[in-house]
Formats: C-alpha cells, structure tokens, sequence
C-alpha cells in the first residue's frame, strides 16, 4: 500500500506544481463551453431539446475527464525516456503495485479537472438537478477516471516514441468524445447513436447527465454497470501491458 500511495502522490504534487498545466488543461473545456453552449443554446431550445447548457456540461466534463486521463499515460514514456521508470521497476515492489499507484494519481488528477470544471460551470448559468447527487456524480468521474488512465497506461506500455503516442491518442480521443454522446441527444443520431454503444466515455457520459441534469439515455445503472466491467477489464490490461515492459 506505501507504494501505491508514494505514487499516488507523485502524480498530485506534479499536477500541483504545474501551474500552467492547470490552467491549461481547462482552456479547452472552458471554450467548448462558451462556445457550444451559447452559439447551439437557441438552436437546441427551438429544437424543444430544453437547456443546452444543462445537456452540455456533463458531456464537457467528460471531455476534461478523457483528455487529461489518457495522455496522463504519456508520462510512462517520459518517465522511461529519463530513465525514472527504470529505477522504480528495479525497486523490490510488485509491478502491479507500481501500475495500480500511477494509475489512481492520473485518474485523481482527471477527476479533479473535471470537479473544476463542474464548478466553471456554474458560473454560466449550469444547476444540478439535485445538488445531493453531486458526490455520487464525483464518484462516477472517478470511474470513468481510471477506466481511460489504464487505457492509457495499457497504450503507453507497448510504446517508446513520445510523438507516436501523441498520434494514438489524437486518432482515438477525438472520436471517442465525439460520438459519445457529449455534444448531441443519442435518442435523435440515428447510426452514430448506435456506434456510441460502443463508446465507454458514452456511459459516463450519460450517468453524469442522469444525476447532474435529469437526462438519460441507457439508465444510470446500465451506466454503472457497465463503466465497473470496463474499468476492471482495463485495469487488468494495463496491469498485464505494464508488467511486460522491458527497460
């Protein structure tokens, strides 16, 4: 447990003492935000859709979510490239150990940004339907958290070429957010609605918007059910990608 928690640690304390790195990484929620939610907010009401900002604020708070989860697994690479991962997997501890620590700081860091951005939120006209599910709804990004962190861990295991990840991730993040769900009702998409039964971050994104906004598409616990085996099944690739790295 010590070596899960110093590792844990780590990861905080550097998001902590990246100033920029905070400020940057909610730039782009914040624009998506102000951008889609009052340039589509008339079109959706005259649609008889509602609130668009209620509708878009979960989806925005998974983008926060995935983006900051899955190239938190470039660190590994980093790390590699610096050669701290080696001195951290010649120590006498279980890989798994190792893994398990990176993966609930980067996923602790993911769910703080998207917590941030719940908060922008309100500053724009978003309210919770119902502020007593806000914990619940804290729990399921940390959810979503670790399933797209061990994502990125499993990834970031089998490369050694920074940009080559960067490439990955861009290729699979954007359609990820996209047909999520995050941006457009699932309900009215005809073909894409189907493709995002497929999509993980759909869940998430839907179980943040059943306890935030009201709104579902699956039903919460299809979400968390969902979420939970997927989260597992990565955890357990991350876990065997990372115990196969050679240094």
């Amino acid at each position: 447990m010590k070596t899960i928690y110093i590792l844990w640690l780590r990861q905080l304390k550097r998001y902590f003492r990246s100033k920029s790195r905070m400020i940057g990484s909610l730039a782009q929620p914040l624009f998506f935000l102000l951008s889609l939610g009052y340039g589509f907010g008339p079109v959706f009401k005259q649609a008889g859709e509602g609130n668009y900002i209620q509708f878009l604020v979960p989806g925005i708070i998974g983008m926060s979510i995935i983006f900051t989860s899955i190239f938190s697994g470039m660190e590994i690479i980093w790390d590699r490239q610096f050669g701290f991962l080696k001195e951290t997997l010649v120590a006498p501890v279980s890989r798994f150990n190792i893994m398990i620590g990176r993966t609930i700081g980067g996923a602790t860091v993911a769910t703080l940004q998207g917590t941030l951005v719940l908060l922008i939120s309100f500053l724009i006209g978003f309210k919770p339907m119902n502020w007593s599910l806000i914990p619940v709804a804290i729990v399921v990004m940390l959810l979503s958290a670790l399933l797209f962190t061990a994502m990125g861990t499993a990834i970031a295991s089998k490369l050694d070429d920074m940009q080559g990840f960067q490439l990955i991730m861009n290729f699979l993040v954007m359609p990820l957010f996209f047909l999520s769900g995050a941006i457009f009702p699932l309900a009215s998409a005809g073909i894409l609605g189907k493709i995002a039964n497929f999509d993980p971050l759909s869940y998430g994104v839907d179980a943040l918007r059943s306890l935030l906004s009201g709104i579902t598409h699956y039903g919460l616990a299809t979400d968390f059910g969902i979420l939970a085996i997927i989260t597992i099944a990565f955890l357990a690739l991350g876990s065997y990608f990372f115990s196969k790295i050679q240094i």
